[in-house]
């Protein structure tokens, strides 16, 4: 009966230790396999991408962070458009319109800060399609958003059209061929992200506590690690500051020109000179002209 407890003892332990070597295998395994779908995982053209940004305090604009002590996201304000908070399209380059339907109290002293570059405007877009549940920290690109305005007593003005420039893998990245000639390829993770905006004109939003904020998202998409050339793509096809406009304005001066030219030569300088050249071939002397073309004494 010893031996034979024993030996059920033996067995325990050895099952005992068995499960504990498995467990940081089993580890391994998990992130082997969250590596992998994180190197594979690749957005489709049009895919969505939500957007969540950092939770700040009114009082102070401080981060906020949750029980784990980790910065705590929270997703960006419902869009009346969509009745969704703010999602982006892997690749499109369509103007996205966010209106936010009321500004309330606690949102408008946030842009306070944000406008007056107390606090950023720090948002956050997972790099590859997966559940927002399973994604870690390192699964996400940083999206900061700069927005420009003044600030009022009672109100303040603000620029509500954001350029977005939006960098993607490149084809070299994945080993793949890139299907189109285009700015971005058709499937692929993020890599960076930017958002700003320029300095309000006369059109641009006065806003107070309870209006609505059209935003614009006015987004382009480059599979690339630089930015290209200004000259590469431009909508007038003549690149550089030449546009086509540019170009009708100086045919047009052009010929102006030359028009005024030909009326100031044929009915002004042409009798002139018609008339200097019938009267020497006259013998007649003009007072105070002595020659054929030019003022003076004639030698």
């Amino acid at each position: 009966m010893v031996a034979r407890g024993a030996i059920v003892l033996a067995l325990s332990l050895c099952a005992n230790i068995s499960q504990v070597n498995a467990e940081p295998a089993n580890e391994e395994k998990v992130l082997a396999v969250a590596k992998d779908r994180a190197s594979t995982a690749l957005y489709k053209l049009d895919e969505t991408i939500p957007v969540e940004c950092l939770n700040r305090t009114v009082d102070t604009g401080e981060h906020i962070t949750d029980a784990k002590g980790d910065l705590q996201y929270i997703p960006f304000p419902t869009c009346n458009e969509t009745g969704r908070p703010l999602e982006l399209l892997f690749g499109s380059e369509t103007d996205i319109n966010c209106t936010l339907d009321s500004i309330s109290d606690p949102l408008f002293h946030l842009f306070e800060f944000y406008i007056h570059n107390d606090a950023p405007l720090s948002c956050r877009i997972p790099s590859f399609p997966a559940a927002i549940a399973t994604l870690e920290a390192q699964d996400y690109t940083h999206l900061q958003i700069a927005l420009t305005g003044t600030l009022q007593l009672s109100h303040l003005h603000v620029n509500p059209k954001l350029n977005v420039i939006m960098h993607t893998t490149t084809p070299e990245d994945s080993g793949r061929a890139k299907p189109r000639k285009s700015n971005v390829d058709v499937e692929g993770q993020l890599l960076a992200a930017t958002a700003y905006s320029l300095p309000p004109t006369s059109s641009s939003p006065k806003l107070v506590i309870g209006d609505p904020l059209p935003f614009q998202f006015s987004i382009r998409w480059y599979s690339a690690r630089t930015l290209p050339a200004s000259t590469a793509h431009l909508s007038s096809g003549l690149g550089g500051h030449v546009h086509l406009s540019t170009v009708i304005y100086c045919l047009i001066s052009f010929g102006g020109g030359i028009a005024v030219s030909l009326a100031y030569w044929r009915g002004i300088e042409l009798p002139r000179r018609m008339k200097r050249y019938g009267a020497e071939k006259l013998g007649i002397s003009e007072l105070g002209r002595g020659g054929y073309a030019f003022p003076g004494k004639r030698d």
